[in-house]
């Protein structure tokens, strides 16, 4: 998949990296969601910018905060309704 991430915090132009990643595989009680509109929101900006000290939540982040799409894969254990 296309996607931009960061692996610290920063200004975007010193920590974003935008190439490909693998598709990732839902794990059990999960679906995947293939996007159809993605939008970075203010929240996503400043987490990147580690506003009021909180902490990296992952060791990669996609920002991603506002998007819509649809589900293309469903994981174990996740019956489709």
């Amino acid at each position: 998949m296309r996607a931009a991430w960061y692996e610290r915090r920063g200004p975007a132009r010193e920590v974003l990296t935008v190439g490909h990643l693998p598709d990732p595989e839902p794990g059990p009680g999960e679906v995947r969601i293939r996007p159809r509109l993605s939008g970075v929101n203010p929240g996503d900006v400043k987490k990147r910018s580690g506003w009021q000290g909180s902490p990296m939540p992952h060791p990669r982040v996609i920002p991603h905060s506002d998007g819509a799409g649809v589900i293309d894969q469903v994981g174990p254990g996740e019956g489709r309704r």
